[in-house]
């Protein structure tokens, strides 16, 4: 009876068979199921199956509604699998989506993405930094087309981010050379951090190691303009007092610490920063990204939105004092120097005019060797030194030229001659060995007669 009454249950709760030709989903558009199916295995992590159902709809269906969301879902999908091929169809993907669809809602998100993707690929500040560059220009290039985007926030802040890990990687090499004392080189890394990147976490101490490289290289009106800069733009930074205390020393006047610099150092000592945990912390070792850099970056502060356009020199710095150049953008005479030699008790020498060499292979074609004549001496007339040596050599016949003159040409040259010439020795021999038989025949001749 139990086993009946089950029976009759499930008999009374049964589903009917429904009709599906007749269903109300087959009301919506093909596209659109395409387009949800493949939206939805994308989101479950069927990547592969969801760029192949998004591809089917853009092949299907071209002038399809769906048509822009299917391509920027086809790069969202290679942006979510990760990977450096990977990320490197998803640029391609939203930068095309930018291309044909401009004026979409959408195209700021692409140009946001775009910048997400290199600043994923970011490697430490030690390493290649050209993902870091790119980035920074990705996130230039979305705050100034789309200021006032509701994603601009979260855009500035990986902008000081990625401008903390480029100026971390220029502050390290300028401060290698400034401990190593070469300051031309310390010089050239400090300057570019110094007039790019104001909210770098270490600026103070780039314009105090800026004014102190000044200072000892005798530009101390240079080196106060760093010093001020400390007083004024980083009032709450430690080196503020000694900076106050230099210029006091070079007789220069102090300046007042601006108020915006004060309010932004405060807000930036108040800022909440994440913090390692004691297990975290070793694997720093093996992490591949920066992290460090991230926790010291500013957190508020407008970023530098102008690309990089610094065109100073290593050799354009620390230039004078004694007019010392290396090289520049004058070329050969810049590189160009006159050495005159003065003969004790002589006459004082006359300026020397700059004549450019015949040949054009450079000023140090147009010197004169040491031991040759000079192009002066050349016009006097000097025979000896004008008279060119000739070297004895052997024509396609077989036959030498005549010999030149030994008071001319020297026994040296001679000798010299002879050893380069290996016909004219073995043709010296065979007359020799000639001329003695010939004698030792007359000494015959004069002893026996017939």
């Amino acid at each position: 009876m139990l086993t009946a009454a089950q029976a009759d249950a499930q008999l009374l709760h049964k589903k009917k068979k429904v009709n599906k030709s007749t269903s109300a989903d087959n009301s919506a558009e093909p596209d659109k199921v395409l387009y949800n199916r493949a939206v939805d295995d994308i989101k479950h992590g069927r990547q592969e199956v969801g760029r192949l159902g998004l591809q089917t709809l853009i092949n299907t269906y071209p002038d399809s509604e769906y048509l822009a969301k299917a391509k920027l879902g086809i790069a969202d999908s290679y942006y979510k699998e990760a990977g450096t091929a990977n990320m490197t169809q998803a640029i391609q993907g939203y930068k095309d989506f930018i291309v044909f669809f401009p004026f979409l809602p959408e195209a700021a998100y692409a140009q946001l993405q775009v910048a997400n993707a290199h600043y994923q690929q970011m490697a430490k500040p030690d390493r290649d930094r050209s993902e870091a560059k790119a980035a920074e220009d990705e996130y230039q290039t979305f705050l100034t087309k789309y200021p006032k985007d509701p994603l601009a926030p979260k855009a500035e802040q990986r902008l000081r981010d990625v401008q903390e890990i480029i100026a971390e990687g220029d502050y390290r090499i300028g401060y290698f050379y400034y401990v190593k004392g070469d300051k031309r080189a310390a010089a050239a890394r400090l300057v570019s951090i110094a007039k790019r990147y104001p909210l770098y976490s270490r600026s103070d101490k780039v314009q105090w190691m800026l004014g102190d490289i000044f200072e000892k290289s005798e530009h101390k009106e240079i080196a106060s303009v760093y010093y001020a800069n400390i007083v004024k733009n980083y009032p709450l930074s430690d080196l503020a007092p000694n900076a106050k205390s230099k210029l006091v020393t070079f007789k220069v006047p102090v300046p007042q610490p601006d108020p915006k610099a004060m309010a932004w150092m405060t807000a930036e000592q108040n800022a909440p920063r994440p913090r390692d945990s004691f297990v975290k912390k070793p694997l720093a070792l093996v992490r591949s990204g920066p992290h460090g850099e991230m926790m010291a970056s500013a957190k508020s502060g407008t970023p530098t939105l102008e690309p990089e356009a610094d065109n100073t020199s290593a050799t354009d710095i620390l230039t004078g004092g004694n007019r010392s150049q290396l090289g520049g953008a004058g070329g050969r005479a810049a590189n160009t120097a006159v050495v005159e030699t003065v003969t004790p008790g002589g006459p004082a020498p006359t300026p020397a005019e700059t004549v450019p060499p015949a040949d054009g292979k450079g000023p140090d074609a147009a010197a004169p060797a040491e031991g040759q004549p000079s192009a002066g001496d050349a016009a006097s007339g000097s025979a000896a030194a004008a008279s060119p040596v000739i070297e004895p050599t052997t024509n396609a016949t077989g036959e030498q030229p005549a010999k030149t003159d030994a008071s001319a040409s020297g026994d040296s040259q001679n000798a010299d001659a002879s050893k380069t010439d290996g016909s004219q020795s073995a043709d010296d021999k065979k007359d020799s060995k000639k001329e003695s038989s010939s004698k030792k025949k007359k000494g015959l001749r004069k002893v026996v007669p017939w």
